[in-house]
């Protein structure tokens, strides 16, 4: 996936874009886009591991610390019952996380640093195994190894979405509740999801 960045101020065109977006989905509901946009946000925890370079070693060794970490935790968010326990969790698993990161460099042959925080941070609109989370702050276990300037990965760390299985929708729809169909059944490319990560960009550019 792309790295994501943080978005810079709006252009005028997308202000006039918004506005016409707006109008046209005026009658679709957009505010209750933007709140069905902020419970999921707000009962989802992201994953996000940045590479050091984009490199082919680089690359190859940010999904070996994927691997090394999706082993190790997902047992352990696939048995918390909600948000804020998975947070909890998360917070707990910090050093474990980074010694996981640290030994498969180690592995490597390598000496990159690891970063590894619990923070709150952006995304783009982005798909993921069938779902399509909207944009805006997210929650999120970062992992920046080295200099972290490669292409990211990202995955969805409660509800237990990182590895896919028969239970994975059924576990989305017990989290996100009736907020669920608005996130499954939706492409990324639908008027309301760019709506909503214009909406999200204004008031990030605000903050």
């Amino acid at each position: 996936m792309k790295t994501l960045h943080n978005s810079g101020p709006l252009h005028r065109f997308e202000l006039m874009l918004l506005a016409v977006l707006l109008f046209t989905a005026a009658g679709r509901g957009v505010f209750r886009y933007e709140k069905q946009s902020d419970e999921i946000r707000f009962d989802t925890l992201r994953l996000h591991i940045i590479a050091n370079s984009d490199s082919d070693l680089d690359q190859k060794l940010k999904l070996k610390v994927r691997d090394r970490i999706l082993s190790d935790t997902g047992e352990l968010f696939a048995e918390v019952s909600g948000k804020s326990e998975a947070v909890a969790l998360a917070k707990t698993s910090l050093d474990d996380i980074q010694s996981d990161a640290e030994a498969v460099i180690a592995e490597a042959g390598l000496d990159y640093p690891v970063k590894v925080e619990l923070t709150k941070m952006w995304f783009e609109t982005r798909s993921y195994d069938g779902f399509t989370l909207p944009a805006g702050d997210y929650d999120a276990v970062r992992v920046v190894i080295g200099e972290g300037e490669g292409v990211n990965w990202w995955c969805v760390m409660y509800p237990p979405l990182c590895i896919p299985s028969e239970d994975s929708a059924a576990e989305a729809v017990k989290v996100y509740g009736d907020n669920s169909a608005f996130v499954i059944s939706s492409g990324g490319t639908e008027i309301r999801f760019a709506i909503v990560e214009l909406i999200e960009r204004i008031k990030n550019s605000l903050a």
